[in-house]
């Protein structure tokens, strides 16, 4: 399996380290229409939505964190990184924003996100996005969370939360020419927890 990696800079006369790029769990959405819990901590199959989802990350990702506000213990069984929004009441595009900025802290260039309640994600997702920027399309459409972020925009993200009234996903990838990549995959890799029967249908699958 062919994988996204960014190189990691280091001191002159050394060899570039070379590891798969890291990635960005957003579970930061809780689910109104089940009870406001955290939609990536709901069970199926003996396992959390979070925990199938980080599975196949394993198989693609190097440093995997989870964007999340609130108390971060209630993710401490991951034993991973949880990354706070510093630009609140933003929707998703401030775990984005964070994100982007821990992976400049590891050396990346780019950064995968995938949304915490979408835990039939390809095992070979990122290297099927390709180079930043990219997001996921399918027959039900964009996925805009789905998608490969260049850290280079980090600064025009920040000014674009800070100015802008509107926190849509789709508003700021055009901003920066995000391109459209087709998954043909069958059943939908995308499906995402929002409602009762959406549950079902993810515990049927596991």
């Amino acid at each position: 399996m062919v994988e996204r990696r960014f190189v990691v800079p280091v001191v002159a006369g050394s060899i570039p380290v070379v590891r798969p790029i890291p990635a960005l769990v957003l579970a930061g959405g809780q689910a109104t229409r089940m009870g406001g819990v955290d939609k990536a901590l709901l069970q199926a199959g003996g396992r959390t939505l979070v925990e199938h989802l980080l599975a196949r990350l394993a198989l693609q990702a190097g440093a995997i964190a989870i964007s999340a506000n609130g108390e971060p213990a209630r993710y401490a069984h991951l034993n991973l990184p949880v990354l706070a929004d510093q630009v609140t009441g933003r929707g998703p595009l401030g775990g984005v924003l964070r994100g982007l900025e821990w992976a400049v802290s590891l050396g990346a260039d780019a950064l995968l996100s995938v949304p915490g309640d979408t835990p039939f994600i390809p095992p070979d997702l990122a290297a099927r996005l390709g180079a930043a920027p990219a997001w996921a399309e399918n027959v039900t459409g964009i996925h805009p969370l789905v998608a490969v972020w260049p850290v280079a925009c980090r600064t025009a993200l920040a000014e674009w939360l800070a100015s802008q009234p509107s926190g849509r996903v789709r508003a700021f990838g055009a901003t920066i020419s995000m391109r459209r990549v087709w998954f043909a995959d069958t059943p939908d890799p995308f499906h995402n927890v929002n409602t009762p029967e959406d549950l079902a249908h993810a515990r049927n699958r596991v």
